[in-house]
């Protein structure tokens, strides 16, 4: 089976919808220019009426969208990093998230927000944010965090079809990262969990780019005869919560790796589920390795040691199983 990169995946499920269905349009800041390599080429295939390259006025260009998606349209808005997320947050929430519900069915708003985290790089304070937690909060919205190149090409078709809005947080420490695609069409559902690795003695749930380092921890704990079963959610609204209480019934033990900050992450509402409903199957307390609740600084060897990263989740698994 052939490989592909994380982006070249994006521009795949984007590509073969925008052809599949003449409704889907595609807009944001850069599309022209196809800053990330996700558009080459959709101005001279499809026109400029479906890519719209849009001003810097994120609040303005999602209640664009919002509006096209009520009238017909699929729009598929590009807002280039998740901080900028934030400017939007009045269309997002008073209309994105709430149109259908306010206008008692009428309306339907099949938008898909892609947003890229950029963490990790030394892009500092303003431009480092992974949001989704806040945005898990807002009943009426979807949210997939793919991690894989086959993951974000299944689920980002997926979201496109969908009526309802999907917002696709997409990791930027995972864009560079290969794996096999099949060349046939295929789809992955919302809501469902994939389990990346099998074990029988303590679960791992990995959330966005935690998942390689989930992955690599486990490798390094198979040498020491602990056996970690990775699971990874890809969406977390709606969240697959039968898988992950079906591998920690299992185990008996869970961790969960985070890259969002701790407090009320996704982590917080996994390990909440999990006491409420799988409690009597615990061996150990739960878990949560995730960033500490600070300001993500510039200074590379400042900024590194506050995400997920194998040694810490490697830590957190060795103290479930003392």
């Amino acid at each position: 089976m052939r490989e592909l990169t994380y982006l070249q995946a994006i521009y795949e499920a984007q590509r073969e919808e925008m052809q599949r269905d003449p409704h889907v349009i595609i807009m944001g800041e850069d599309i022209e220019a196809n800053v990330f390599g996700t558009t080459g080429g959709f101005v001279e295939e499809f026109g400029r009426d479906r890519v719209r390259n849009t001003p810097l006025s994120e609040n303005g260009f999602t209640g664009a969208a919002a509006g096209a998606a009520m009238v017909g349209l699929r729009p598929i808005v590009d807002y280039t990093i998740a901080s900028f997320l934030y400017v939007a947050m009045d269309q997002l929430v008073s209309i994105v998230a709430k149109g259908t519900y306010m206008y008692g069915g009428q309306a339907k708003i099949p938008v898909v927000l892609r947003a890229a985290m950029f963490y990790g790089g030394s892009n500092a304070a303003q431009h480092s944010d992974r949001p989704y937690p806040m945005f898990m909060n807002m009943p009426g919205l979807k949210i997939i965090a793919p991690t894989t190149p086959y993951d974000v090409k299944g689920l980002l078709k997926t979201a496109i079809r969908d009526d309802d809005p999907v917002m696709c947080f997409e990791d930027g420490t995972l864009w560079a990262t290969k794996g096999s695609v099949p060349e046939e069409e295929y789809l992955i559902p919302l809501g469902q969990a994939d389990v990346k690795r099998e074990g029988n003695d303590v679960t791992v749930v990995a959330i966005a780019g935690a998942l390689p380092q989930a992955l690599a921890a486990a490798e390094e704990l198979a040498g020491e005869g602990i056996s970690v079963e990775v699971v990874d959610p890809r969406s977390l609204v709606p969240l697959d919560q039968g898988t992950i209480l079906k591998s920690v019934e299992k185990t008996g033990r869970l961790v969960v790796a985070d890259p969002a900050h701790k407090t009320c992450s996704a982590a917080s509402e996994i390990a909440a589920i999990v006491a409420e409903e799988g409690f009597w199957n615990m061996k150990a307390p739960i878990a949560r390795v995730a960033t500490p609740d600070v300001h993500i600084p510039f200074s590379p060897p400042l900024e590194q040691p506050l995400y997920p990263n194998k040694e810490r989740i490697a830590a957190a698994v060795r103290q479930a199983m003392a």
